[in-house]
């Protein structure tokens, strides 16, 4: 069987392609590597250690550290976190809370629609709602 396939395993042509492939293989092999390692980094999963682990068992180690790896970037789930913070302190800022039951009031409420905990009082010339402790409103100047 040697003898047969002797003149195609030597020909110059079959060696070149041989050599190509093995070329391909080891370049792919690096970039695969490289490529696990670079997104376990972005997405904050030990890249080290995805980075050997495609390197020691190649496609099939690629395979495993797509199945387990984390479903966003680090920088996203950061992202999202400051988005999700900067939203409440705005809903905060616009929402005041009952002292009594502490749920969230508007700040023109004169009670809380909850407990009915006096908020505020009515400005007598304007009907403003004004703090329990004004003397004055502030909007019309007339004393309470």
């Amino acid at each position: 069987m040697g003898d047969i396939l002797a003149p195609i395993l030597e020909s110059p042509g079959f060696i070149l392609v041989r050599q190509l492939s093995t070329l391909f293989f080891v370049i792919f092999w690096f970039a695969l590597t490289f490529w696990a390692y670079r997104d376990a980094y972005r997405r904050g999963a030990m890249a080290w250690f995805w980075g050997l682990v495609v390197f020691m068992f190649n496609v099939a180690g690629w395979a495993i550290y797509l199945v387990v790896r984390p479903p966003e970037y680090a920088a996203d789930a950061r992202e999202r976190e400051l988005e999700i913070r900067s939203k409440e302190v705005a809903l905060q800022r616009d929402l005041e809370t009952c002292p009594a039951c502490y749920k969230p009031v508007e700040k023109d409420f004169l009670i809380c629609p909850y407990c009915m905990k006096k908020l505020r009082k009515p400005c007598i010339e304007c009907d403003q709602a004004l703090k329990l402790n004004w003397n004055v409103c502030p909007y019309c100047k007339t004393k309470q």
